[in-house]
């Protein structure tokens, strides 16, 4: 998978007789970084002439950069780059109307799930809640559904959706499908390729991959959906800042590496942790004895570095919490450092306990996200907080 992070400019250059020559073509003077764009607008030539740019609300340089090339990565016409994975789902709301029902998993990220509860529904959207890795979609198909909404892997339970199945489905009906890719990245999925028409992305994770921005993507592959949302980005105005684009593209240089060595590191500690006695269970994809396995095979190029697992009882879970140094006790995934999550408590604390019960999130689940640091150090951090 190759990625292109230079492109070209228009701008005045200087020659070595004199004066400028105007508005000739370059490559921001050969620099290997590409440039931050720190401007709120733009000036024009003259009138009826303009550099491409208007107001960076509308577009930027640098984020239009980006759009480029996760819109390689996923395969799509267009990429859209907003200031959090939440503003991008919010925006993607924005192309329904009410009366609109939506087909959405039931094991989603906490946020997705408060926004459609508490936002979503408030604008006239209804929902229908179902594990779209297990159930009969076609037969919860309304006369105004308008798209199934899916995580695969969900989180953070790991079931494994088969796209192409989904997609099978939604193109008998006319309505789309969405696919939040954020477990995965580009790297190890690409759902476009697969019949899904918007793929979504909170880029604070594993495409900026540094803890160090928040970002979010959508990319489709209709043109349809590209007009719309293109208008709204402008008009609600939650494009992605500048420098905010600029970390994302030096994180996206080293995607590649970085996901190749958490998968490893993931590996090796689920292979550790079925081991322990204080664990009873582990929800990994890559295990053969996980049900999406096969799928998982099927649609994807890995199995990516996301592991739940489950412990003997909330007092181990907090205990583990408690005792872990290397491994950070942090709500977020996706980085170069490896962090455990209580989802009770964190990324699924809004989430209605009856929801969470039956999704299977308890109060002795704990989630992984697998970094890059040496796989033993973290094992050993890991064995030393779960002794008794």
């Amino acid at each position: 998978m190759s990625i292109t992070l230079q492109s070209k400019c228009i701008h005045l250059e200087r020659t070595a007789t004199d004066g400028c020559v105007p508005y000739k073509e370059c490559s921001h003077y050969g620099s290997i970084s590409f440039p931050i764009y720190q401007t709120a607008t733009y000036a024009h030539p003259a009138v009826g002439h303009s550099t491409g740019f208007d107001y960076s609300r509308l577009q930027n340089p640098t984020r239009e950069q980006l759009e480029k090339v996760v819109c390689q990565l996923e395969e799509g016409i267009d990429a859209f780059a907003l200031s959090s994975g939440m503003a991008a789902i919010t925006l993607l709301m924005e192309l329904f109307s009410p009366g609109d029902h939506i087909i959405a998993d039931s094991d989603l990220y906490g946020g997705s799930i408060r926004l459609f509860d508490n936002v979503s529904k408030k604008n006239g959207l209804s929902f229908t809640r179902v594990n779209c890795s297990t159930a009969d979609i076609e037969s919860i198909i309304q006369p105004n559904t308008k798209a199934i909404y899916i995580e695969t892997p969900t989180n953070p339970m790991m079931n494994i959706t088969d796209i192409a199945s989904v997609v099978a489905i939604a193109r008998k009906h006319g309505i789309m499908v969405i696919v939040d890719n954020t477990f995965m990245s580009p790297y190890f999925q690409t759902p476009l390729a697969l019949g899904a028409d918007i793929v979504i992305h909170s880029g604070t994770k594993y495409l900026a991959g540094h803890n160090d921005t928040l970002a979010g993507f959508i990319v489709t592959n209709r043109a349809d959906i590209q007009e719309k949302l293109r208008f709204l980005i402008k008009t609600t105005g939650a494009g992605l800042s500048p420098f905010d684009s600029w970390l994302t593209l030096r994180g996206i240089k080293t995607l590649a590496v970085r996901m190749e060595k958490s998968q490893d590191n993931a590996v090796k500690i689920v292979d550790w942790l079925q081991k322990q006695n204080c664990v009873t269970k582990v929800l990994y994809p890559g295990m053969p004895s996980h049900p999406g396995y096969e799928i998982q095979k099927k649609q994807a190029r890995g199995f990516g570095a996301m592991v739940t697992f489950n412990v003997t009882d909330e007092a181990k879970a907090k205990s583990i919490l408690n005792r872990v140094n290397l491994i950070q006790f942090a709500e977020s995934l996706g980085g170069v450092e490896t962090l455990i999550t209580y989802p009770v408590t964190q990324t699924h604390a809004d989430v209605p306990e009856e929801i969470r019960l039956k999704n299977g999130i308890t109060t002795a689940t704990l989630r992984l996200s697998v970094g890059i640091e040496s796989a033993e150090d973290l094992i050993a951090d890991l064995s030393q907080a779960m002794e008794d």
